[in-house]
This record gives structure tokens, C-alpha cells and sequence, in this order.
């Protein structure tokens, strides 16, 4: 299976999608934000690197920038909980 670097500021939703990717028999490595996730980047060889892209200090976007500099095999995909909420609002009635 896969080696997954997770990183999510939301500690609760960090906790829940690494148990169940750990469940789903992968090694998740997490990180609570984009600093804290640059040294385990060049420290491990991780295949996949699952952010949040808004967080404080460096996003998930300038993350997987980073991490693709510093492991160009990487793949990265992006989880975000702001898009659900932008839709919603539009989605609302007036």
C-alpha cells in the first residue's frame, strides 16, 4: 500500500482520515500543518501527500509546490473543507 503524508490543521478530521487510511492499509505519517510537514517530506520517502489546502502559515498549495521540489516523484492531492462551505452559500436560497 501507499506511504501517505497527511496534513490537516483540523486536528479532529486529522485523527479520523488517518485512522481510516492506516484501516485501509496504508502508513500515514501526519503533520498538523505545512511547516511541520516540510521536514517529514525530506526525511521520509512518502508516495503521496494528502493536504488541506487553507491553513495557516504555508498552504497546501505552496506545500505540494515544496514537496514536489524536494521529491518530484511525489503525488499530491488536496482536501479542503472551504469549498464545501463556498458552495453551500451559493447553493442557499436567497
Amino acid at each position: 500500500m501507499a506511504r501517505i503524508l497527511l496534513t490537516e490543521d483540523d486536528a479532529a478530521l486529522r485523527t479520523f482520515l488517518g485512522r481510516a487510511l492506516e484501516r485501509a492499509g496504508h502508513t500515514v505519517s501526519v503533520a498538523e500543518n505545512g511547516h511541520a510537514a516540510l521536514p517529514l517530506i525530506e526525511a521520509e520517502d512518502m508516495d503521496l501527500l494528502l493536504t488541506d489546502i487553507v491553513m495557516p502559515g504555508i498552504d497546501g498549495i505552496e506545500l505540494a509546490q515544496r514537496a514536489r521540489v524536494l521529491r518530484p516523484e511525489i503525488r499530491v492531492m488536496f482536501i479542503t473543507g472551504f469549498a464545501a462551505v463556498a458552495l453551500t452559500r451559493a447553493d442557499a436560497p436567497a
